[in-house]
């Protein structure tokens, strides 16, 4: 069952259950995600990756949302933020600890450099081949703040 199909299940079930937070985000992660489907050319169908890869972008929409409303005062709608948040977070795959990125970068780092690239101009080809590796668990400004680091 794909993740695409999950989020339907838990839709059916929040609605089933009444639970009004549940099924508001729930339809609009699903409008987000067949709006990414139909997005270009020729309407495609996501893959799990493709998916996890909307819910970030929606569940990073609701983050900015709810400081934006705790800056300004709006303790009501960034509750409501937060709470659509938790429901998104409920299908992304859990973040990749310090420990396990740096690790990764690391292993980059020193390939770029065997390669011959140091400092600014490996940053590119090393932030590249840590996202392939690291996949969903790590977010890219996460992973271009820890490479950058890592370079000096």
């Amino acid at each position: 069952m794909s993740l695409k199909d999950t989020i339907k299940a838990d839709l059916t079930t929040a609605m089933k259950a009444r639970d009004e937070m549940s099924t508001s985000t729930l339809r609009m992660v699903l409008s987000a995600i067949t709006n990414a489907e139909v997005a270009g050319d020729q309407a495609v169908t996501l893959d799990d990756n493709q998916t996890v890869a909307v819910l970030q972008s929606e569940a990073k929409k609701r983050a900015e949302a709810a400081q934006i409303y705790a800056d300004a005062g709006r303790s009501e709608a960034a509750a409501k933020e937060r709470a659509e948040l938790a429901v998104i977070e409920r299908y992304l795959p859990a973040a990749m600890s310090d420990d396990e990125l740096n690790a990764i970068i690391g292993e980059e780092v020193a390939k770029a450099k065997a390669a011959g690239a140091e400092g600014g101009k490996a940053m590119g080809a090393v932030v590249k081949a840590v996202r392939e590796r690291a996949g969903s668990g790590a977010d890219g400004s996460r992973i271009a703040t820890a490479v950058k680091a890592a370079l000096g």
